[in-house]
Formats: C-alpha cells, sequence, structure tokens
C-alpha cells in the first residue's frame, strides 16, 4: 500500500525560489520516470524522512501533487546537508504498480544460534539482497531465522523461503550467515633465557685432576 504526501509544483528554479522552499520546512525535489518528463515539485522534509524511516527506501510513496496529479513513485536518492543534518533535495523515480523494479532490501537476522551458545561466532556477510519484483509486492526487509544453526552451519541464498512475490537476483551460493567456531587462543611459548645450562663433570675427570696436581 502506498503511503501519501502532499506535493507542490515547483515552476520557479531560482536559487531565491528553492531557499524559500528549505525555510519553510519543505524539500526540492524531481520525479524522473521512462517515458516521463521531469516534474519538479516540493514535499514536507520532516515527513519525507518518517516515511523513509517506517517503511524503508523502497516505500511506495503517491505523491499528492497540488493541481489533482497523483504520482507512484519511490525516493531514488536524497541529499543531505553535513552541516547542518538537514534534508536538502530528493530525487524520485516514478513507476509502474504492474511493472517490475530491481532494488536492493535489507537482511534481518532473527534469533541466537545454538551454536553461538556453545562458544560459536556468528558471521553475516551479507546484509542485503537484490531482487525483482513489482513495486507492490517489495518486502520491506527480509527476514531469516538462524536460532537452529549449529557450528559449522551456514544459511545461503538458496535457503531463503519459497512462495514469495519477488525474484531474487543474488547468486543462490551466497552466504547469508555462518557459525564458526570459536578462535582459539594460541599458547605463549616459553621464554628464553641467555642462562648456559649447567653442565655435569665426570667424577672420574676430578679423580684425574686430583693425580696430575699431587
Amino acid at each position: 500500500m502506498a503511503i501519501k504526501l502532499k506535493a507542490t509544483k515547483r515552476d520557479n528554479l531560482q536559487k531565491s525560489s528553492t531557499k524559500e522552499i528549505r525555510q519553510r520546512g519543505d524539500v526540492p525535489g524531481v520525479v524522473y520516470g521512462k517515458e516521463k518528463d521531469p516534474v519538479t515539485l516540493s514535499v514536507n522534509s520532516i515527513e519525507l524522512l518518517k516515511t523513509v524511516r517506517d517503511h524503508g527506501r523502497n516505500a511506495i510513496i503517491s505523491l499528492d501533487v497540488e493541481g489533482g496529479d497523483t504520482l507512484d513513485v519511490m525516493l531514488h536518492e536524497h541529499q543531505i546537508d553535513p552541516l547542518k543534518d538537514e534534508l536538502i533535495h530528493a530525487d524520485f523515480y516514478a513507476v509502474n504498480m504492474q511493472q517490475e523494479v530491481d532494488v536492493e532490501v535489507s537482511i534481518n537476522v532473527e534469533g541466537e544460534p545454538e551454536g553461538v551458545r556453545e562458544g560459536g561466532v556468528l558471521q553475516q556477510p551479507l546484509y542485503a539482497v537484490a531482487l525483482r519484483a513489482k513495486p507492490g509486492d517489495i518486502p520491506e526487509s527480509i527476514t531469516v531465522d538462524v536460532s537452529e544453526l549449529q557450528i559449522g552451519d551456514s544459511l545461503m541464498v538458496s535457503d531463503l523461503k519459497e512462495g514469495r512475490n519477488y525474484e531474487l537476483l543474488e547468486d543462490e551460493n551466497t552466504t547469508i550467515v555462518s557459525v564458526t567456531p570459536p578462535e582459539e587462543v594460541p599458547t605463549e611459548p616459553e621464554e628464553e633465557t641467555d642462562e648456559q645450562p649447567d653442565i655435569l663433570k665426570d667424577p672420574d675427570e676430578d679423580e684425574d685432576e686430583d693425580n696430575e696436581n699431587s
């Protein structure tokens, strides 16, 4: 289901107009799309950030543009002022709800592996997975349950559940998570000393020396 946001068309592209937009708490943006001319507009920056925080980067946003137009879009890119930590620009991509798009979706790990309770270490080399789906079928995230993994076990892309409404684009042999054995602490070598060991003499040698001296 698309999240609705109000938008205002932006015909004046001068810097002074852009500054006014930001001063009133909005962010200037552009909507791009196949077979569609770019549309310049502005939206409330706080509402946009809240939408991304609550529903993820792949959320479908229905822009209710002043004047009666409605645009189904996805946030493509956004720029943040590093000094003020404020949203200063947003690029949207117009989507057709009946056409598939390629996106990346984050992976969430759920549970504590049995192998970790036995001393193993959980490794997660893959934090997001590429997939293809219609905009309305894009999951906010993909959750994998790792609670039954033992030491030496792993979950691959091929282990993700079937029956989904999307096509995975990752290599099915890619590891998502694994439980590795605990690292062995190397034993410290014994310290070497410069002292020479005592040499045991043959008692007969001492007797021979006494005889020579007498």
